[in-house]
């Protein structure tokens, strides 16, 4: 899991290198022909990439993207109109039925089909029209870290070459040597404060919450943490009441729209007695863990996410645990 986690700059910079003509031509696709409707298909860590890309078409394309319960095709057969339809597949195998059926449908209904996957010659890379190799290598690790971040970065790279934004196509160049020094950065205060603990919440909002969505899977998969997270907004409609004295929070607060609600809540959270993790830029007050800031606001959860991926390595172990063979899991799961 270490080795692969910090083989994503490499990895990201291997994917920019490559399809630069299957960007161009399908954001132009998407521009000639502008899509009624959008999905989003994935699972688990590759589900979180697919939300942050989705997001992001929201917050800069003003295109509303939703997120595909699987079941409806697989399970109850839901005769899903397709016109107009654009459907964006994420998956690290490109293994499992309940993104493979989906998407033969939709591309049988007429709708844009796409795949964002590391295993190019996969079922799920054959059953879309376009294909967007995440060129991020063998990943063997059970726990994935550099075909997620491969394929946060493919979603930014899409919506830049959608958009013709310059200044965001060369931010979205510049995230090798961004990642480079997020792998570098210091996140220990995390293992010193979580190694005891039981449970914990993980705050995000806007761009930052699919990073708080993958933190709190890997804290369950690989630490044996009871980790949920909340938008910082929605934390407080309920969840917040489990807050108490030394109650661990962890909060990703990167620049940008959502920031100053999150220092916000940071510090109301502390009045009460928790102990909180603030994931913040350098220089921001009570910072614990410093983000790596890329040219582009709206890429530091790609950053945020590579520096989170070996302090949560560190403390599996920390814990006594084996982050390389979490209980009950397998590299590929094929659900229906």
């Amino acid at each position: 899991m270490l080795l692969e986690a910090r083989e994503a700059p490499t990895a990201v910079a291997h994917q920019l290198a490559h399809d630069a003509w299957a960007y161009r031509d399908f954001a132009a696709l998407l521009r000639s022909q502008p899509p009624a409707s959008m999905l989003t298909i994935a699972r688990g860590s590759s589900d979180h990439a697919a939300q942050y890309a989705g997001y992001l078409i929201m917050a800069r394309l003003g295109r509303l993207v939703t997120s595909l319960p699987m079941s409806l095709v697989t399970l109850y057969q839901s005769k899903i109109d397709c016109g107009g339809l654009a459907s964006l597949a994420f998956s690290q195998s490109g293994q499992s039925p309940d993104l493979i059926e989906p998407t033969r449908y939709f591309r049988a209904g007429g709708a844009m089909t796409a795949a964002f996957v590391n295993d190019g010659a996969s079922p799920l890379a054959r059953a879309a029209q376009w294909l967007f190799p995440l060129h991020a290598g063998v990943e063997t690790s059970i726990a994935a870290t550099k075909s997620v971040i491969a394929q946060m970065t493919a979603g930014a790279r899409l919506v830049a070459a959608w958009q013709n934004d310059a200044a965001l196509q060369a931010a979205v160049a510049g995230l090798p040597r961004v990642l480079s020094r997020a792998a570098a950065a210091d996140w220990s205060a995390a293992v010193d404060t979580l190694n005891g603990a039981d449970r914990l919440l993980v705050i995000g909002r806007g761009l930052g919450l699919p990073v708080a969505l993958e933190a709190a899977l890997k804290f369950k998969e690989t630490c044996g943490l009871q980790a949920e997270a909340f938008s910082g907004a929605e934390v407080q409609h309920g969840p917040v009441a489990l807050v108490e004295e030394g109650y661990p929070l962890l909060v990703f607060a990167p620049r940008g729209p959502a920031q100053a609600s999150l220092l916000a809540l940071a510090d109301a959270m502390r009045s009460r007695g928790a102990r909180v993790l603030l994931a913040a830029p350098a220089g921001t007050p009570r910072t614990s863990l410093p983000i790596a800031e890329s040219a582009a606001i709206d890429l530091d959860p790609i950053s945020m996410l590579q520096s989170f991926y070996p302090m949560v390595e560190a403390l599996s172990r920390a814990r006594g645990l084996d982050p390389d063979r979490p209980r009950h899991l397998n590299k590929v799961t094929r659900t229906q």
